[in-house]
């Protein structure tokens, strides 16, 4: 089972992220106010989604690297406290504050360095999940050769 939840609930954690991160970034450079405080209160709902996909995706990669070595594993494994720790220390703070601001209408200082911070860390989030995917990807491709 951990086989099939892994690259479905990776899938829909990176594509949310993604997701937050190119809505941010558009309505910041695009759009006004109304939309970015539109996006910020999205992002809060959002998370009722991506918490439970990260979730799946830690435990089911947890349960298939139990017994695995290699140093795809072994990447995998390094990342994922720098990932874990990025968003719950970083984004996740930060998505709330931006959220409250925005709803406030203070799109202040403060907001801004928040902002840029939010976006610098869920670059890095993404790009660090998107290695771990294809590493995912060259492990499965590994597997499926050698029981070819």
């Amino acid at each position: 089972m951990a086989k099939l939840i892994h690259p479905i609930a990776g899938t829909i954690a990176l594509l949310m992220i993604l997701s937050f991160w190119l809505a941010t970034a558009m309505s910041e450079l695009f759009a006004g106010p109304e939309a970015v405080a539109t996006v910020k209160s999205s992002v809060l709902w959002g998370f009722l989604i991506l918490i439970p996909a990260l979730m799946a995706v830690g435990g089911s990669g947890f349960q298939l690297g139990k017994h695995m070595r290699g140093p795809l594993i072994a990447a995998k494994k390094q990342r994922m406290p720098f990932i874990a720790a990025n968003g719950l220390l970083i984004l996740m703070p930060s998505a709330f504050y931006l959220s409250f601001k925005a709803q406030a209408g203070a799109f202040d200082t403060g907001f801004y360095i928040v902002q840029a911070v939010e976006l610098c860390a869920g670059a890095v989030n993404i790009l660090l999940l998107g290695m771990n995917m294809s590493n995912g990807i060259r492990l499965t491709r590994n597997r499926r050769r050698k029981t070819v």
